[in-house]
């Protein structure tokens, strides 16, 4: 099974202008990763990342939007899978770490740890979607993902990770958010 941190490790390798959009754990790992003006670090957002990373590719068609969201955030809003497919942005790609826990609630298991969210965002209408279990093969593989016309969504299937430390005055400081609009603005 993959780390978190290792994959974002291997996709920051490929992200260049594309606006990155994360919450809780994933956005902590991305951040330990890349920390760049172009992350969209969502307060208390769980279950919106996915909302607002529609909204940024609706209201930015020119520019990639990259998703990075847990397995229980895109649980907390599921129904986004359809309405992201119905209005198909060709500049979205959506990843989901799946580890099978609320992570940032405590680790509790999410109600069904065989879920196939690949499955169910192929059937809700996304372009392509794809899992990943084993590190080689995403790595061989994201730039294809990453290049795709959208809605593009993979699976991560990745392990717990160990607890991590939220700072969240850091990550959500608004001189983040002020940055992010700049650079999204200077990027026009």
């Amino acid at each position: 099974m993959m780390k978190r941190d290792e994959c974002f490790r291997i996709l920051a390798r490929h992200i260049k202008d594309e606006a990155v959009v994360a919450t809780y754990s994933s956005a902590v790992d991305w951040v330990g990763v890349a920390p760049r003006p172009l992350n969209y670090l969502s307060i208390g957002a769980m279950g919106l990342d996915s909302s607002h990373g529609l909204g940024l590719a609706l209201g930015r068609p020119d520019r990639r939007v990259v998703v990075l969201q847990g397995d229980g955030s895109l649980l907390m809003n599921l129904g986004s899978l359809v309405t992201i497919a119905a209005v198909a942005p060709r500049n979205l790609v959506h990843f989901v770490a799946h580890n099978e826990t609320y992570e940032a609630n405590g680790g509790h298991p999410i109600p069904n740890r065989k879920v196939d969210f690949a499955g169910i965002a192929r059937s809700a209408g996304y372009a392509a979607a794809y899992e990943f279990s084993d590190l080689r093969i995403f790595e061989q593989q994201v730039a294809h993902v990453l290049e795709q016309e959208g809605p593009v969504f993979a699976t991560l299937h990745v392990e717990p990770s160990k607890p991590l430390k939220y700072d969240y005055p850091s990550l959500y400081d608004p001189a983040k958010r002020k940055a992010f609009k700049a650079a999204l603005q200077a990027h026009s």
